[in-house]
């Protein structure tokens, strides 16, 4: 059911000769205005550097309606201190911590995605050492009521790239083609610390399970999302600012030395091995794909399974494609090599 919290608004007009006087109390309760809850999934590890920053940046969230569900991956630094800290500091039912699998980045953030007891309208994944801006849930709530609640929904931005120590470097690429399942096939254009998604959305990430062995969390919402039917929203403006630091466990991809490294993983087989990852998963909602989803999804996958020539022709039909032109090179080269 949806979590709203209910605002007491005034709307009375200022009294004039032709009108009756009322009281400040006929003026109470006039308006109530919903203001959809916001379940936050918060992943910790060894995060006591830069947790306190992130938490501090939910306080101050133009969107007030918010709780964060927290899920700890065996921390032995001061990262439960700090999550304690902050439940001391909140009021009751803000703040919730849960014992994750260890089990990776990945099984963690699926394993809070399906967390029954998680009731809320929207769900924004966050990583434990960024800054969010102060509207970046204002920014995804408004899209994201756009929208009919049955339709899968998926919100996701660009983001502002700082240092350790919170110095802006820039920002994430501008990707200008369309989302869809076709690209996410190939790649994943938000990051999980942007995502903010519905029920409908929910409901399909719960059904096919938290145990799922998927390249990254955020790449298979978006595959999901697109594939059966949804709708992604990229937001060009940046929503939080995205630390580059030595622990990242993934970081900005848009420099040559990330390029570089793409490409010798691509050799080494590694692009490969993540599309059979995702196909595997995939299968327990082929079900729930589009018609035509699931014949792009059919083509693509015995196209890796052909020679040259057919497997081109096939993956050509299918229609897969990255953002980039370098990235369509890649592509290209991935599926003479018989890498993809």
């Amino acid at each position: 059911m949806p979590q709203y919290n209910l605002v007491k608004q005034s709307v009375c007009k200022a009294n004039s000769p032709s009108e009756p006087s009322f009281s400040e109390a006929d003026c109470t309760n006039s308006v109530r205005i919903t203001v959809p809850k916001v379940a936050v999934l918060l992943c910790t590890y060894q995060g006591q550097r830069y947790l306190a920053e992130q938490m501090t940046s939910f306080e101050v969230q133009s969107h007030s309606n918010w709780e964060v569900w927290a899920s700890d991956d065996g921390s032995s630094d001061d990262t439960h201190a700090i999550l304690a800290g902050y439940q001391q500091k909140w009021p009751e039912g803000r703040l919730f911590v849960n014992v994750g699998p260890a089990e990776g980045f990945a099984a963690n953030f699926l394993s809070l995605t399906c967390k029954d007891t998680i009731e809320a309208d929207f769900y924004a994944y966050s990583d434990q050492d960024d800054i969010w801006e102060v509207n970046k849930l204002t920014r995804a709530v408004q899209w994201l009521q756009t929208l009919p609640a049955d339709v899968p929904a998926l919100y996701c931005s660009r983001t502002r790239l700082v240092d350790a120590d919170n110095n802006e470097i820039g920002v994430s690429p501008l990707f200008s083609k369309a989302p869809s399942f076709a690209n996410a096939l190939m790649q994943n254009i938000g990051g999980g610390n942007t995502m903010v998604f519905n029920n409908a959305a929910r409901d399909l990430l719960r059904e096919a399970g938290e145990n799922k062995s998927v390249v990254t969390h955020d790449w298979w919402v978006y595959i999901v999302v697109t594939g059966c039917g949804g709708q992604v929203f990229y937001d060009s403006e940046p929503t939080l600012r995205y630390r580059q630091h030595n622990g990242n466990l993934i970081g900005t991809n848009s420099s040559w030395g990330a390029r570089l490294k793409r490409f010798r993983m691509l050799f080494q087989g590694r692009f490969k091995y993540w599309n059979d990852s995702n196909i595997a998963a995939l299968r327990t909602l082929e079900h729930r794909l589009t018609s035509e989803n699931r014949e792009t999804f059919q083509c693509f996958a015995k196209a890796r399974e052909m020679s040259l020539i057919p497997r081109l022709i096939q993956l050509k039909r299918a229609g897969i494609y990255r953002q980039t032109l370098l990235g369509n090179i890649g592509l290209i080269v991935a599926a003479i090599l018989g890498k993809i």
